[in-house]
């Protein structure tokens, strides 16, 4: 199958186990005192306090860009989310989006299903829940909305894309096919074609494709499982 500018360029995969890893602060606390009670001798704790130096305000706090497509939402309070993106220069992300189920917050209509644009985040001290703190939407695929199968097909691309890499790993390539991937589902109807297609390619991309086999047994082989979902498809899409 050949579609219009969705041809993957051959860029190899790169198996890792590890993410990228976390930066630690070196001030581990608040506040970090400099000097110990052995060091001035005798001078009350409470004081050795009071003079403490602040924590330094550069650690953690630079705000990191990349381009990104939502593929997950969860709702983590009344009036906030937790965003999950697959992105170009990390991988799987996840980052709290404050305000963004409030339609005048600061993220109010420009945070939903296969959106794609420019991020930026700060990095949590712990953990990989980081702060968004700028979004600007590009593409708002509003086409992925406008029957179930549509909807269905391009959720099971994300699910699939999601339960096959690592957080926090970047793999450009697999970006590039999930934005071409959804980009065409915005502007055709979605078929087994369409489908077929995204497996074949990802497992090109993941290394794990056999030419003795089909796509869907390759990544089924190597994942353990396949998103529910991919029943459902097979029995609701036409063939082309």
């Amino acid at each position: 199958m050949s579609w219009s500018n969705f041809r993957l360029v051959n860029v190899p995969f790169r198996h890792s186990s590890q993410g990228f890893a976390e930066a630690k602060p070196s001030l581990p606390s608040h506040l970090s005192p400099r000097v110990r009670p052995s060091s001035i001798g005798g001078i009350h704790d409470s004081v050795i306090k009071t003079i403490a130096f602040p924590r330094d305000p550069s650690i953690n706090s630079c705000v990191h860009s990349t381009e990104a497509i939502v593929i997950r939402l969860t709702r983590l309070t009344e009036t906030s989310l937790i965003v999950h993106w697959f992105t170009e220069e990390h991988g799987l992300l996840k980052t709290v989006a404050k305000g963004a189920r409030r339609t005048n917050g600061k993220f109010g209509g420009q945070i939903d299903l296969f959106f794609g644009g420019e991020i930026g985040f700060a990095r949590a001290r712990r953990g990989e829940l980081h702060s968004l703190r700028e979004v600007a939407i590009s593409q708002w695929r509003e086409g992925l909305r406008r029957d179930y199968n549509s909807t269905l097909l391009a959720a099971y691309c994300c699910q699939l894309l999601e339960s096959a890499v690592e957080p926090e790993h970047g793999e450009p390539a697999l970006h590039d096919l999930l934005r071409r991937a959804l980009d065409h589902l915005d502007a055709h109807p979605p078929t087994l074609r369409a489908l077929f297609h995204y497996e074949t390619e990802l497992a090109r991309l993941l290394g794990v494709s056999h030419h003795s086999t089909t796509a869907d047994l390759s990544l089924r082989d190597a994942l353990g499982t396949l998103p529910a979902s991919r029943k459902e498809l097979v029995e609701r899409l036409p063939a082309r």
